[in-house]
């Protein structure tokens, strides 16, 4: 388990959403605000085989001129798809690029299943045709790290550069990643996440774990906290970010700043022992130099199943008290999407704090007794808000929690 280390704090200047919510941040924003679903039936290949047959499509997107001609067959779709949302956060963070020494800016992105529909392509060709059909990218294009090397070729980022996959919570450790190459040599880092693995190989992987959900109603089929939680619903897409060094040259560009972070590994549904995750967002706290009473809202990690949802709510609890602090799961509206999830819930909770607003949590209409939390339900609740804590867990024990402050960005 880890904190980052104190020094200068990060800055996030620059965004790029891509999600089943909308192209562009403030889409996204107002689809969240209007409990805009982007959840529906699977059309990217016929699902109806399937116990899931609902996710988070990026319904509108093609990589056609969103994306280098030249890349488009050689990369997978959830690089497409970060290619895109960097190519809008470098424009939206207004720094200079040609300003900046290239081994000064780095690229850290989340990844939980790398090229999967690439991948499948590829082995449908060598079990059917044999060795010679396999194309040379394949060898690049499933890998994890493809997207942070993609990202760093387009936009001449020769610094550190590296990939996480830690699964749900991979975009915040993306993010926690990026502060500490800010407090080294780096001065500028693109990090965040997507995913996309909706295709039969990509979502057999995913069902395997038995979370995911079987209903057939959008809006009843991602329920996190209510006594109807029955799993949660894949998505694809997510957020790329551009974080910078703390300084004068990013006053009256930041959404936010990364005020603490921290991780763990959570063995306890195998050990019996105690769960993480309230230990883990204490720390982020005292990284943060907050106490409870500091945080105005968080952004849960909402699994929708009975057992995470308790531990997740217990632990908020502990450390808050009891509905002491409201909570919201806008993801509700995506889906999970993995390696993507956790950026854009970062990149949700900046601008909730840019605009003084907590959306809310859309689905869930009957909280369990066992969750004693404030869970922002009906419609968004205007508040002034300074920080906001971010919780993700990955599959498998990853736990990450995020406090991010109120940056000094105007709303548009």
């Amino acid at each position: 388990m880890e904190t980052s280390t104190p020094g200068a704090g990060a800055v996030i200047t620059g965004m790029g959403v891509i999600a089943p919510t909308g192209i562009g941040a403030e889409e996204h924003w107002q689809a969240v605000l209007n409990g805009k679903t982007g959840i529906g039936p699977i059309t990217r290949f016929d699902a109806s085989g399937y116990p899931t047959r609902l996710a988070g499509e990026v319904a509108d997107f093609t990589a056609k001129g969103r994306v280098p001609a030249r890349l488009v067959p050689q990369t997978d779709r959830w690089t497409h798809l970060a290619l895109a949302a960097a190519d809008a956060a470098v424009a939206d963070c207004g720094a200079d690029l040609k300003e900046l020494p290239e081994y000064e800016m780095a690229v850290v992105t989340a990844s939980s299943s790398g090229g999967t529909e690439f991948g499948q392509h590829e082995m449908e060709r060598l079990y059917q045709n044999g060795p010679s059909w396999v194309g040379a990218y394949q060898s690049i294009a499933w890998f994890y790290a493809a997207t942070t090397g993609q990202v760093s070729i387009r936009h001449g980022m020769r610094g550190p550069c590296g990939v996480v996959c830690t699964e749900q919570a991979g975009g915040l450790d993306a993010v926690g990643q990026a502060r500490r190459l800010l407090r080294q040599q780096s001065r500028l880092v693109v990090t965040g996440g997507t995913d996309s693995a909706l295709c039969p190989y990509g979502l057999v992987a995913q069902i395997a774990n038995g979370h995911l959900s079987s209903a057939v109603e959008p809006g009843r089929a991602y329920l996190p906290f209510d006594v109807a939680a029955a799993g949660y619903v894949p998505g694809e897409g997510g957020a790329i970010l551009v974080a910078e060094r703390a300084g004068a040259d990013t006053e009256g560009r930041g959404y936010g700043r990364v005020l603490g972070y921290a991780a763990g590994f959570d063995q306890s549904v195998r050990t019996g022992r105690r769960p993480v995750l309230a230990g883990t967002i204490r720390r982020a706290l005292n990284d943060a130099a907050c106490v409870p009473d500091d945080i105005d809202v968080v952004f849960a990690d909402a699994a929708a199943d009975p057992e995470l949802d308790r531990i997740e709510a217990e632990a908020l609890a502990e450390v808050f008290g009891t509905h002491a602090v409201p909570v919201t799961a806008p993801k509700t509206l995506t889906g999970r999407l993995y390696g993507g999830g956790a950026a854009l819930d970062v990149a949700t909770a900046l601008l909730a704090l840019r605009d003084g607003v907590i959306p809310h949590t859309v689905g869930t209409d009957r909280l369990r007794s066992d969750c004693p939390i404030d869970l922002v339900l009906d419609a968004p609740r205007e508040r002034s808000l300074r920080t906001a804590l971010v919780v993700a867990r990955g599959y498998g024990g990853f736990t990450s929690a995020m406090v991010l402050g109120r940056g000094d960005r105007p709303t548009l």
